[in-house]
């Protein structure tokens, strides 16, 4: 069985930040944990998801980003010159058909995806909207209460 301790990530996170949580959560696993994958963060708001795809070609990978779910799909295609050809002995390296789906968190977007050594590389960039960032605000002293207490003094 394998599982992943993202412990130390929740160490830099207070409370609100859910992405690792729902990361690990990872709703629509196969009991096998096929493909098998990584999750890292590369940046304070970048991360990159790796999934190993051996033997899968780009046109038999699709990644769809809906709402707050990541999808990756793989359907082998079958390959009709070399059925002729040859009689597979032993089928060591899958080939069998997958989908693993990732729950991202709110303001996730994909930014790129790319297929390198047989490995799917996802990634991912959080982009707060303005509009949500924090804001500092100034402290000041307020104008009716200090002038209250100059006509206090004065009387």
């Amino acid at each position: 069985m394998r599982t992943f301790d993202l412990t130390p990530f929740y160490r830099s996170t207070v409370g609100f930040d859910r992405l690792f949580s729902l990361l690990d959560q990872a709703p629509g696993e196969s009991a096998t944990g096929y493909p098998p994958y990584n999750i890292e963060r590369t940046g304070e708001n970048a991360f990159r998801i790796s999934v190993a795809v051996s033997g899968f070609s780009q046109n038999e990978i699709s990644i769809v980003a809906k709402e707050n779910t990541l999808t990756i799909k793989g359907e082998k295609v079958a390959n009709e010159n070399s059925a002729g050809k040859s009689e597979v002995l032993y089928r060591g390296i899958a080939s069998r058909a997958f989908e693993r789906q990732f729950q991202l968190a709110d303001f996730v977007q994909v930014k790129s995806a790319s297929l390198e050594n047989g490995l799917l590389h996802v990634d991912l960039v959080r982009e707060i909207p303005e509009a949500k960032k924090p804001r500092n605000i100034p402290i000041g002293t307020s104008a009716p209460a200090l002038q209250n207490q100059v006509e206090k003094a004065a009387a």
